[in-house]
């Protein structure tokens, strides 16, 4: 927090539907939008364009900035009913393709249609009901463009606002990266894979999980791999199992009942129905920001997820029917390598197939006893 109360030469803007440009001394000036009806005895000035109204299989450009500089905030909100089939998308200083292309509820940490996952986390904050903010830094060097294409088969209020800077950056920046990927279902080898193709100079920073195992049982075994600047067959960082790359540990479990936690790097806040442990049909989300253990690349990045789970005989169960999405974030130079556009087709709800319940004191609770005292969490 030091740089708040040194003075620099930057300049702060925000675009929103009361202002779209960003122009200094332009905001409240609309005569007509989607308040103009509650204003029309106040006049202008008085909350008369909150808001867009995005028609169905519509785009909308939110932000576009001429210039240098770096996006600070975004805040959002709209209908929250599938805010999967709500693509964002962001381009960096006129490169051919997007930077960023994933479901506007993944890029928040709530993917799972229907369903508001609040969290409070450094660079992510999810608050009642619905209002999605992100203070991931972007910085553009030329020109930011920011836009929401609506795939749900109906119109949407979309109210947002882009807070940034216009300055000057130094030599060599990281522009921010997201990609989507979602296994449904996972299929074997039951190793789903959270990004690839990614070729130049990087940081990885973060990583946000929504599973569904579809199998009775723990299911967090898999692995988080990491294969760095021409790894092949082995990666050169590897860890030790799901719930320990999120900070968790033996299963999320206290008492035979899943304990959600979020802090400022990490967390599982998600898990649908809560009251239930070790039951197929259970929906899970996990965060892990790496801004304090950056994973630095310099010429290409793979990384994968194993989806591990426990059979009733102690060995391990491959989750082949898993229902797995991941959003990767992370920071390089461009150009970027180009990448196949958003599965839009990926996006759609596919019901959870129906499997006899396990108990949390039947397998469940073998699975416990088979970790305790044992080595690995």
């Amino acid at each position: 927090m030091a740089d708040v109360w040194q003075f620099d030469e930057g300049v702060s803007r925000s675009v929103s539907p009361e202002n779209s440009t960003g122009a200094k001394g332009a905001g409240g000036m609309a005569t007509d939008g989607t308040g103009a009806g509650p204003a029309s005895d106040l006049g202008r000035g008085w909350k008369v364009s909150p808001s867009i109204i995005l028609a169905d299989g519509a785009t909308a450009t939110l932000a576009d900035l001429e210039g240098s500089g770096v996006i600070e905030h975004i805040w959002l909100t709209t209908d929250h009913s599938d805010l999967r089939r709500l693509v964002l998308s962001m381009h960096w200083d006129d490169q051919p393709g997007p930077s960023v292309e994933v479901p506007l509820g993944d890029f928040f940490c709530t993917g799972w249609p229907g369903e508001v996952a609040l969290l409070s986390s450094e660079m992510i904050v999810v608050a009642p009901a619905c209002g999605l903010n992100s203070y991931w830094p972007m910085p553009f060097r030329r020109r930011a463009r920011i836009t929401l294409r609506n795939l749900t088969g109906h119109d949407v209020p979309v109210y947002y606002q882009v807070s940034y800077v216009l300055r000057d950056l130094p030599g060599e920046v990281g522009y921010l990266h997201a990609t989507w990927r979602r296994s449904n279902p996972l299929g074997l080898p039951a190793v789903h894979t959270v990004a690839d193709g990614i070729s130049g100079r990087g940081r990885y920073v973060g990583t946000y999980l929504a599973i569904e195992p579809r199998a009775p049982g723990w299911w967090g075994e898999g692995e988080l791999k990491f294969y760095l600047d021409g790894d092949q067959e082995f990666p050169t960082i590897c860890g030790t199992g799901t719930e320990d790359y999120f900070g968790g540990a033996w299963n999320f479990d206290i008492r035979g009942q899943y304990v959600r936690y979020a802090t400022p790097h990490l967390g599982m806040h998600q898990v649908s129905p809560p009251d239930e442990v070790y039951q197929p049909g259970q929906r899970f989300g996990m965060y892990r920001w790496h801004t304090r253990d950056p994973i630095r690349f310099d010429t290409d990045l793979r990384v994968t997820i194993q989806a591990l789970g426990w059979g009733p005989d102690g060995r391990y169960l491959p989750l082949v029917d898993a229902d797995i999405a991941t959003t990767a974030l992370w920071y390089q130079t461009e150009p970027h390598a180009p990448r196949d556009p958003l599965p839009t087709g990926a996006l759609a709800t596919r019901r959870t197939r129906s499997r006899p319940a396990v108990g949390p004191r039947g397998f469940g609770a073998r699975l416990r006893s088979l970790f305790r005292p044992g080595p690995h969490v």
